[in-house]
């Protein structure tokens, strides 16, 4: 097995793990997390892509993407991270969407 593919195996996991995260998860630092886990994956296929099979020299260009995806992932995760506990404290809750109590749901069935 060629390690560049392995490379992009790896981040392609990454990627749909978060997005499966992402999508599961109510709680906002976790909804954080996915989308860094997501961002992580898309940086490994990006890297495993500038060290291309039977490349002589690795190309730059990935690279200056991926570190510049870097520092936006950072800036936008402290964003998010300010949303969340702006949320928290204006509303007393760290949940996106209500959960249903076990006596709605014993109502419902």
């Amino acid at each position: 097995m060629n390690t560049n593919l392995l490379y992009d195996l790896a981040g392609i996991l990454l990627v749909a793990f978060g997005l499966f995260a992402l999508i599961v998860c109510a709680h906002p630092l976790r909804k954080i997390l996915a989308v860094n886990i997501m961002s992580t994956g898309v940086f490994l296929v990006f890297i495993a892509t500038a060290y291309g099979t039977g490349m002589e020299a690795v190309d730059p260009v990935p690279q200056a993407m991926v570190l510049t995806g870097i520092i936006v992932s950072l800036s936008i995760t402290a964003l998010a991270l300010i949303l969340a506990c702006r949320i928290q404290e204006t509303t007393n809750l760290f949940r996106l969407r209500s959960e249903k109590s076990e006596d709605q749901r014993a109502i419902e069935s």
